[in-house]
């Protein structure tokens, strides 16, 4: 457990240090971040064994809130599991699988309210993506195994405590906006 508390404290160290500004440098970010994971992906796995075994998406906060406003989550995905398209309440963010692999398709939204698609990428661990005002963070995010759990590690400029989803019922309809609460499960210690 020593061990995996260190690997945990050593990504919120990365957040620390290259964390600060509105937003900050988010490609210095991703790819101290993504080092630590390369070096440790195998570790952080297994390490994180106890939450790959849930049969539902999750939220868990790693530590308290760092001393800049940033916020770290560790997201569980179950098999196939896929988010609806959601904003971030106008926060900076940054999303870097830690196991499994996710697809994550960017957004955007017309005058209108229509939404429509404008890019996807595949992340694996160490891979992160990320956004920086409130139009780009419009995605949705699905675990692209049918049996394993992936693992991702967030990082937003604030507390994520309410946001937006967006559902459409039929192709050529509306969106409905759908008012969410972010649900934190629990703590993970470092």
């Amino acid at each position: 457990m020593t061990a995996f508390r260190q690997r945990l404290r050593a990504l919120r160290e990365v957040v620390l240090a290259h964390g600060a500004g509105d937003p900050p440098d988010l490609a210095t970010l991703a790819r101290e971040l993504g080092a630590v994971i390369h070096r440790h992906s195998g570790e952080l796995a297994d390490e994180l064994d106890a939450l790959r075994r849930t049969s539902r998406f999750e939220r868990w906060q790693l530590g308290g809130r760092l001393k800049h406003g940033a916020s770290l989550l560790v997201m569980v995905w179950p098999p196939n599991y896929a988010t609806p398209v959601h904003d971030h309440a106008g926060l900076w963010g940054l999303e870097v699988a830690l196991h499994g692999a996710l697809e994550v398709e960017n957004w955007r939204r017309d005058a209108d309210g229509a939404l429509h698609q404008r890019s996807r990428e595949w992340l694996g661990p160490g891979d992160a993506t990320w956004f920086d005002d409130a139009e780009a963070g419009l995605h949705r995010c699905r675990n692209l195994s049918r049996h394993d759990v992936a693992l991702s590690l967030h990082v937003y400029g604030g507390d994520l405590d309410e946001y937006l989803a967006y559902e459409q019922l039929r192709p050529g309809e509306a969106w409905r906006t759908l008012p969410q609460r972010a649900a934190i499960v629990g703590q993970l210690r470092t």
